[in-house]
């Protein structure tokens, strides 16, 4: 089967709607995308998708050209369009035609443009009309009069719920026998929880922060039961940066990395408060470049979690366990199979770093800053009174 696909992508492709394509595509069907809007986003048509984009030019040169070839049709169609404020619809189906009619069913997205779209290339092709009915096109419709129009010319019309159904058939006096209720789709499979140990990683993408060396850890590891979630991105200043998700998608992990961006104040203590494990594999980087002792750890350790780092630069300052070689994969691997297998390890190790945390990281640390600051500031305050007070017994 050959399907035209009559849709948008303000964003990308809308998530259901890239699941239907998806699921079509995987079953072996054809299918075409004709784009009213393009813009890319979180879910993007796929490589071997084809992707037919509104041109301009085609536009102008399909107009005249459909004139000269069917001249009755189109001033049929124009009338319509000018009475029913559809002129453009018109025009883009017009634009997308030649390319619709060797399909043998075209698919309307939404009941809005996309479907005055599928309406004029129907019209046009006598090929059949399926439209997808949501909610906003039913209650705030970009063209309330065309869309009577075109959904009665539908062969069929599909909506996600029972109550769609019975507006179309009771307010709008479509035939109950055209309208199916087809609710969206949900990969099963992927769609369940699972328990799972989630470590976490929070750092700027460089190679100073060792995120090579855990994604590698995490490959030996090879458990179905772990998952980790890096928290942080490429930073424009930062030194030796590294490519996490090129590196996820080469050691074949995807599936076990969640990439969460940069995140801070409650998403990020969320992220802390949720995980299992907190890792930092920080090392030397190859031109040097080094940690000192990453605060990550201390807001880790504050969260009462067990923590897996290396002995690089002042960790070991604040983490007696577990900390393993800098660059070693294998070392890092079995330190978090061993926390990984021990709730009560994990426990006991949370407890610890607790403790650690309120002894080493409390406010009282900006006490004594601030009394560092003090002394000095004291100091020239009197130092500056002094000067004015001989400044004014020489003048006088």
């Amino acid at each position: 089967m050959k399907v035209a696909f009559i849709t948008s992508m303000k964003w990308g492709l809308t998530h259901f709607i890239y699941r239907d394509i998806d699921a079509l595509v995987k079953k072996g069907h054809e299918v075409r995308l004709f784009v009213l809007r393009y813009a890319k986003g979180l879910y993007n048509p796929l490589p071997d998708w084809k992707v037919i984009r509104v041109s301009r030019l085609r536009l102008i040169f399909s107009q005249l050209w459909f004139l000269v070839r069917q001249p009755g049709t189109y001033a049929r169609l124009l009338v319509m369009a000018l009475r029913t404020g559809s002129l453009v619809d018109l025009w883009i189906a017009i634009g997308f035609v030649d390319q619709v009619r060797d399909v043998d069913v075209i698919y309307a997205t939404f009941g809005d443009h996309k479907l005055f779209t599928g309406y004029y290339c129907k019209r046009i092709t006598n090929i059949p009309l399926v439209v997808q009915i949501y909610a906003y096109e039913l209650y705030n419709n970009p063209n309330p009069r065309m869309f009577v129009e075109a959904v009665a010319c539908c062969d069929r019309i599909v909506t996600a719920s029972g109550r769609n159904r019975a507006f179309l058939a009771e307010q709008l006096g479509l035939p109950a026998n055209r309208i199916e209720v087809v609710r969206p789709i949900i990969d099963l499979k992927s769609y369940k929880f699972e328990p799972k140990i989630k470590i976490l990683i929070v750092g700027f993408f460089s190679e100073k922060k060792g995120h090579d060396v855990l994604f590698k850890a995490l490959k030996i590891l090879n458990r179905s039961d772990v998952e980790l979630w890096v928290v942080g991105d490429a930073a424009p200043f930062a030194r030796s940066p590294v490519d996490c998700r090129r590196l996820a998608r080469e050691l074949g992990m995807e599936s076990q990395i969640v990439f969460f961006g940069v995140q801070r104040d409650n998403a990020l203590r969320t992220l802390y408060r949720e995980c299992d494990i907190f890792c930092c594999p920080s090392r030397t980087a190859h031109d040097g470049d080094k940690e000192d002792l990453p605060t990550v750890i201390a807001e880790a350790m504050a969260f009462g979690k067990p923590v897996v780092a290396t002995g690089h630069a002042a960790i070991p300052e604040a983490l007696d366990a577990v900390l393993v070689d800098e660059n070693n994969a294998e070392q890092l691997a079995e330190a978090l199979n061993a926390v990984c297998n021990s709730s009560e390890l994990r426990r006991q190790l949370g407890e610890r770093n607790r403790e650690a945390a309120e002894r080493l990281f409390s406010l009282a640390n900006n006490d004594r800053l601030e009394a560092i600051l003090l002394r000095p500031s004291k100091n020239h305050a009197l130092a500056n009174r002094s000067n004015t007070a001989q400044v004014g017994d020489l003048e006088g």
